[in-house]
């Protein structure tokens, strides 16, 4: 292999690389904490008491329990309505909902 395509081949790699970078830390700012809207054990982290991190939540819509979702998506989210009919939406924080036992 010559010493040209040795140096393109790098000079790719490191454009990926830096693309790479550059898409994360713009997915990252498109996302918000959404509460309320994970299934239970499939949230991204702050489940409340007792919990430690992602995927700890104990219940199917926890209110304290929060998952990643696209900006401006959360309190839009439809979700199955509580057991007595009332409605169930996410929420920017926290809730005192669907807390376990």
């Amino acid at each position: 292999m010559s010493h040209h395509v040795k140096t393109l081949a790098v000079a790719g790699a490191v454009a990926a690389a830096l693309s790479a970078h550059a898409t994360t830390a713009v997915n990252a700012q498109e996302q918000e904490k959404c509460f309320g809207v994970s299934l239970a054990g499939a949230n991204d982290c702050a489940a409340g008491p007792g919990t430690t991190c992602a995927g700890t939540s104990k219940v199917d819509y926890q209110g304290n329990a929060w998952t990643l979702v696209p900006a401006g998506t959360c309190t839009e989210t439809e979700l199955p309505a509580m057991a007595d009919g009332t409605p169930r939406q996410g929420s920017l924080e926290a809730l005192e909902r669907d807390l376990p036992a």
